[in-house]
């Protein structure tokens, strides 16, 4: 550290004591640098990463230099920014500038929110900063191979997957749409995975948050702006993130073709954290030395004894009809269904008991799945209705028509919603009934299995997605319904007669599409 100080020291007297070098020094170098914060008057604190650390050194004679000056530890950060600039490439410092705009605006903005939104968002800032670790080592190395890629990868993934899981933790958390809205869209980080459309991708995953974030919109727009604000600025992430892939990874993510190995590389522009494991095992213990002798000694041994006894097998077939002459005759006193004295023999050879599969013994010792208990209570402007079984008398009367009603994880239950409510989402059910009087929007089932519906008043729109079995049961005023449904099956929509008796028509499952010369047209199959 004194070595360095010195250095920066003779930089600094030999900028100021030459106009010449003053003049024709390059915007943006060390020197630059050192000599605008020379001509600045008074002391200003630093509080980079590096500086928070010791800054303490040993001089040649063993005794403790401490740096005196803020200025000299800013001068120390700004070479080290400036040296480490000049190694990154545009597409790099790209996407830095999307980390230090749109995300730094979105993790303010949660931070401003406070609560599971700020743990998601520490969340999200880690994946961030994964794939930037990824960028760098790949404009710095050429395309790996496939298993290393997915060790490149693990970071990043491992990223996604928690903020998914944070998500599920918490479906109880009063800022859930918060939460789904950055776990449905976050999968967008996968986009250096994704030839030869990697941007259309990013927009796909956009969309898909784009549910969650007008509820959000919906549910805050006239409470608080600083929710506003928070999906104004993770849309702009994505936006930004768009652009940026766009503009230098259009096909694809690019690597660099005269660069080293991307593995190597890795490990040594990787970022140190708590979580960073320690050095590699070391190596195992040398191999065995050869046995002495003739390796092949014991199988010429076995070889020749299998062709001693070929050779005697051949002999003995050579005989012909004189092969059965050693045999013994069979006489009726030897033959058990003549004589039955001889059936009272030695039982039978019996199986002997087998010890169960360790298969068996590892699902019979598997934890089982924890049973919460069933809840039915008004949050705010939703009531949650959550792991009923078996209840087949549920009624919710003090409706408004502002309210959510949400139902998750029922199973072989029934639930009446009286009065007019604004939504009725079914998440994750199975042989569950919903019988309603009116909705303002839409009813949705998700991940559901073998569930029904009956509307007694309107409900205009209908929302089904990754359901197998769903029976709807409308009335006269609900037929101009409109139904969308995606990755679901076994569907059924039961209108009314005149007589009271229902028409059940379902609803097709399976598409045949065409190229007509100007683009596709999709029509029903015939056979769905």
């Amino acid at each position: 550290m004194g070595s360095g100080l010195s250095r920066e020291h003779s930089v600094k007297s030999a900028v100021k004591s030459s106009p010449r070098l003053r003049q024709q020094r390059p915007k943006g170098s060390l020197n630059s640098l050192i000599e605008t914060d020379e001509e600045e008057e008074g002391t200003r604190g630093c509080d980079c990463e590096c500086c928070r650390e010791e800054c303490d050194c040993v001089s040649e004679d063993g005794h403790m230099n401490t740096l005196q000056t803020d200025r000299q530890r800013k001068l120390r950060c700004l070479a080290v920014e400036a040296e480490s600039k000049e190694a990154l490439t545009p597409s790099v410092l790209a996407f830095d500038e999307i980390v230090a705009g749109p995300v730094a605006a979105y993790l303010k903005c949660s931070k401003v929110i406070g609560g599971d939104v700020t743990q998601h968002a520490d969340m999200v800032q880690q994946g961030f900063k994964d794939q930037r670790h990824f960028l760098v080592v790949a404009s710095r190395s050429k395309k790996p191979s496939d298993a290393d890629l997915m060790k490149l990868l693990a970071p990043t993934s491992e990223a996604i997957q928690g903020i998914q899981s944070f998500r599920e933790k918490n479906r109880t958390s009063p800022l859930f749409n918060h939460l789904s809205a950055i776990s449905e869209s976050i999968p967008a980080l996968g986009w250096v995975t994704v030839a030869p459309a990697p941007g259309p991708y990013i927009k796909e995953m956009n969309d898909a948050g784009q549910f969650y974030t007008n509820r959000v919109l919906k549910d805050w727009k006239d409470k608080d702006k600083n929710h506003v604000d928070w999906v104004r600025a993770w849309i702009q992430v994505l936006t930004d993130l768009q652009a940026f892939v766009k503009q230098h990874h259009t096909t694809g993510l690019v690597w660099n073709a005269k660069g080293g190995d991307a593995v190597q590389n890795s490990s040594k522009t990787a970022p140190t954290s708590a979580g960073a494991g320690g050095p590699p095992p070391p190596p195992g213990p040398p191999p065995p030395p050869m046995p002495a002798g003739d390796l092949f000694a014991e199988e010429q041994g076995s070889n020749g004894g299998d062709e001693q006894s070929r050779a005697q097998l051949f002999a003995s077939l050579n005989k012909g009809e004189d092969v059965t002459k050693g045999l013994k005759r069979v006489t009726a006193d030897m033959q058990t269904h003549k004589n039955p004295a001889l059936r009272s023999g030695p039982a039978p050879f019996s199986k002997p008991n087998v010890a169960p599969k360790p298969l068996a013994s590892a699902a019979s010792s598997a934890p089982k799945a924890v049973e919460r208990p069933p809840r039915k209570e008004l949050e705010g402007k939703k009531w949650m209705i959550e792991y009923q079984k078996n209840q087949t008398g549920l009624v919710i009367t003090e409706t408004e028509m502002h309210q959510v009603v949400y139902v998750f994880k029922c199973e072989g239950s029934t639930i009446q919603v009286k009065g007019k409510v604004n939504s009725i989402v079914l998440d994750s059910c199975k042989k569950t009934s919903i019988v309603l009087d009116s909705v303002v929007s839409s009813v949705e089932f998700v991940n559901c299995q073998s569930v029904q519906m009956q509307v007694l008043t309107k409900v205009p729109t209908i929302s089904i997605d990754k359901t197998d079995g769903c029976q709807i049961y409308l009335n006269q005023a609900s037929l101009d319904v409109s139904i969308v449904s995606a990755k679901s099956s076994e569907m059924n929509v039961l209108v009314p007669k005149a007589d009271g008796d229902y028409v059940e028509y379902p609803i097709p499952e399976q598409f045949k599409t065409t190229y007509n010369g100007k683009g596709l047209t999709t029509v029903i199959s015939e056979i769905a």
